[in-house]
């Protein structure tokens, strides 16, 4: 990973193999490079200097579509678009002009949006697989809107780093995905259990070649924090590249992100099965407009 500029108050506390640590004011969060993930097998990769200390990364793949992703001067993606080969643009992150120049100036956009009032039940915001009943079940569940009313785009950055923004979009937990403790590795039994959701997501995909899936990882309480961090965003990493590689969901459309053991399912300090999991949401609406191909 290129070195980032660092925005004022933020420190990067530890590096952990291929995963940096920061904290920005009283959150710890985990960075991770998705350059690899997103470039592998491509035709070509080339970045380009922008004005205000942006950079423009364009990835092409062998059948000639473009992926081009516009970071500010911290890293953060604040433009990613599809060009296929006919010219067609699909805009999947997008950052209002407004907010380009303060998106590194993190303060979490949560904030403003008062408590999550939610006036569905439960299984309607969260689906958990091992209750599904039909393949079509995480189709229906990931095409419903999210649960109140935007009050503006975000940022791919802002949507990871915010609970409360990431709450907006329903949550589907793939609880029946097991890890062994301290492995981020899927055996290849364990795979066919991302069959149903990357079913869904490519069905909503077809409808619209521009949605983004978040991926969350999460680990038990067990070991230290901040190694649990590395550890969970290694285990969302490895559920995006399983449904790129077995699934072939393109690698654009997944986001993922780990968050340690800050969202125990089970409030456990002991090791818990439950809690080494992996959950999906689909934020497209929270990071991109209402799709259309120019």
């Amino acid at each position: 990973m290129r070195r980032r500029e660092r925005p004022e108050g933020v420190d990067v506390v530890r590096e952990i193999g291929d995963r940096i640590i920061i904290q920005i004011n009283n959150q710890v969060i985990v960075e991770s490079n998705d350059r690899p993930r997103m470039s592998r097998g491509a035709r070509e990769v080339y970045y380009e200097d922008l004005p205000r200390g942006r950079t423009r990364e364009t990835i092409v793949r062998e059948n000639g579509t473009q992926i081009v992703t516009i970071r500010n001067q911290y890293g953060d993606v604040i433009r990613r678009s599809r060009i296929t080969p006919d010219g067609r643009e699909y805009v999947l992150v997008y950052v209002d002009e407004l907010n380009y120049d303060r998106v590194g100036d993190w303060r979490d956009p949560g904030l403003d949006l008062g408590p999550i009032h939610l006036t569905i039940p439960a299984n309607e915001y969260i689906l958990v697989a091992a209750n599904v009943q039909e393949a079509d079940d995480y189709y229906e569940f990931l095409e419903k809107p999210p649960v109140e009313r935007l009050q503006r785009l975000y940022s791919i950055d802002e949507v990871k780093r915010s609970a409360r923004v990431r709450d907006i979009a329903r949550r589907v937990d793939l609880d029946t995905l097991t890890f062994e403790f301290g492995s981020a590795e899927i055996p290849k039994s364990e795979v066919v259990k991302l069959e149903g959701v990357a079913k869904a997501m490519e069905r909503l995909l077809e409808k619209n070649p521009a949605e983004t899936f978040l991926i969350e990882g999460h680990t038990d309480a067990v070991g230290s924090d901040l190694d649990n961090l590395a550890l969970s965003d290694r285990r969302a990493e490895a559920v995006a590249e399983a449904l790129t590689n077995s699934f072939a969901i393109p690698p654009e459309n997944l986001a993922p992100q780990g968050y340690g053991e800050q969202y125990l399912k089970v409030n456990t300090e002991e090791a818990n099965q439950q809690n080494r999991r992996v959950a999906v949401r689909r934020i497209t609406p929270l990071v991109a407009p209402v799709a259309t191909a120019k």
